[in-house]
């Protein structure tokens, strides 16, 4: 099953990148004059709003891919986030009284930072979901959707650990309250492994996760294994069983460099990759596509990032990318 994904997941890469060729080549949409790397003379404003919560070494990344797009692409990029929604839909209707030429959100609690989203739509600015709202972008007027399915990804990581066996309990622990995305994952976790129970934290805070996973783990001694959703919650937790001499196994969405080194030492199973340099990568060049070309990638449905799994078996492959932000 899992070469199989891989190899989907690069098919679907290499369509992508063909389809960036062709319309870089191509007259099939409106015309621009070229300049060197595939950029038009003329310069579009793409205005990126995330729900980046501080210090989540994750953002990085899809930072990362979303500057790196801008710069070869000629696009002024405007980054701004803010964990809480009111706050994130307040930022989306600044793009739009700022008349930017396109929007890449995340929609981490649609319900709040949709109605925003749906007005930028309406105003005629071509919108881009991405990382979170995979069930929802199109409600709120998104023309194209790059992430996970983050339903089959929790599934995928419970019936890994399911099939370990050892009979205990899974906890998932959730970093940011009211995200749907993570809610969503512990969600299939259970699904495929039942006996799993989610864990709150606040991921701005890791020395409060590490003493809560801690107090967790010693209350409860069935525990055989922690499903985190981020890298640092997953070295968070790391901590919190050596310091409490767990044997808990850890398993974690999502990679950083100490995540990557821990998985090589046989300190993390596993973690579930959804590639986020891709996904701001990916965002930036799918609106400067429609922009310029009046491209539409995914043929109307999501276009998948992830998950894929990353264990001993491909970590010397992909570690050295962890290092400077693109994976």
């Amino acid at each position: 099953m899992r070469s199989t994904r891989k190899s989907v997941r690069g098919l679907a890469v290499a369509a992508i990148l063909a389809t960036v060729l062709a319309a870089c080549s191509s007259g099939g949409g409106k015309a621009q004059s070229s300049q060197a790397g595939g950029a038009t003379s003329t310069r579009y404003t793409i205005a990126m709003v995330t729900h980046e919560q501080a210090g989540d070494t994750f953002w990085d990344k899809i930072r990362a891919g979303a500057q790196d797009a801008a710069a070869q692409l000629n696009i002024d990029l405007k980054y701004s986030n803010n964990e809480n929604s009111p706050e994130q839909a307040t930022l989306v209707q600044n793009a739009i009284d700022s008349k930017v030429n396109g929007l890449a959100v995340t929609l981490s609690d649609p319900a709040a930072v949709g109605p925003a989203v749906q007005r930028a739509a309406a105003a005629g600015i071509p919108v881009v979901v991405f990382n979170q709202g995979f069930d929802q972008y199109k409600q709120y007027g998104g023309k194209m959707y790059f992430g996970s399915d983050e339903d089959l990804a929790g599934q995928a990581a419970g019936q890994r650990i399911a099939q370990e066996g050892g009979g205990g309990k899974t906890v998932c622990v959730i970093q940011a309250q009211g995200s749907v995305a993570l809610e969503t994952r512990c969600a299939g976790v259970k699904k495929a492994n039942p006996n799993t129970e989610n864990l709150q934290v606040n991921g701005a805070d890791l020395p409060s996760v590490q003493q809560t996973i801690g107090s967790k783990l010693q209350q409860d001694p069935s525990i055989t294994h922690i499903v985190t959703l981020g890298a640092p919650i997953a070295m968070a937790a790391l901590q919190a069983e050596q310091a409490v001499n767990s044997k808990a196994k850890i398993a974690t969405f999502d990679l950083n460099a100490d995540a990557a080194q821990a998985i090589k030492n046989g300190q993390i199973e596993f973690s579930i990759d959804q590639q986020p340099y891709v996904q701001g990568y990916m965002a930036v060049t799918a609106l400067w596509l429609n922009l310029t070309n009046g491209n539409d990638l995914g043929g109307g449905r999501p276009v998948l990032t992830g998950p894929s799994f990353v264990d001993k078996t491909n970590i010397d492959q992909i570690a050295k990318y962890t290092q400077n932000n693109k994976r």
